[in-house]
């Protein structure tokens, strides 16, 4: 096998891997996801920022990386104890792996703290999915 045939083949599983992703995106999207970002490292630089998609599952909120091979969500936040400790505007360097004119939201839940950041419009409908609960049921402190 010449160098010609391992370079093509090499561009046809580059191919295959973006096309991959390109197709999991707009697959998520067209579910009713929103654009979210996710970290739950926390860095005063800016980074552990991870573009994603978020889907509300009835009392869950899940949240899938997307530049990730999975087909599961990464992430997994019960509105059961979650809270939103502090809102906040994104800091200079972080405000590129966000979406537009994103809010981020330092969260708290039994499963530990995470930051997220969403765009006003998914922003809204997370703050609605959050404060939302079925009769008889406590409403965590959200905003």
């Amino acid at each position: 096998m010449g160098i010609t045939e391992i370079a093509g083949l090499i561009l046809l599983g580059v191919a295959l891997v973006i096309t991959y992703f390109a197709w999991r995106r707009i697959r998520l999207l067209r579910e009713g996801g929103v654009h979210v970002a996710l970290r739950k490292r926390f860095d005063d630089r800016g980074r552990g920022w991870h573009l994603g998609v978020g889907h509300y599952r009835g009392d869950e909120f899940a949240w899938f990386r997307v530049l990730s091979l999975g087909t599961g969500p990464d992430e997994m936040l019960s509105r059961d104890g979650l809270e939103i400790d502090t809102r906040r505007e994104p800091t200079g360097p972080e405000a590129y792996a966000m979406p537009a004119g994103a809010t981020v939201l330092r969260c708290r839940s039994t499963g530990g703290e995470v930051e997220i950041a969403m765009g006003p419009d998914a922003l809204t409908g997370f703050l609605s999915w959050l404060e939302s609960a079925p009769p008889g049921r406590s409403i965590p402190w959200a905003s």
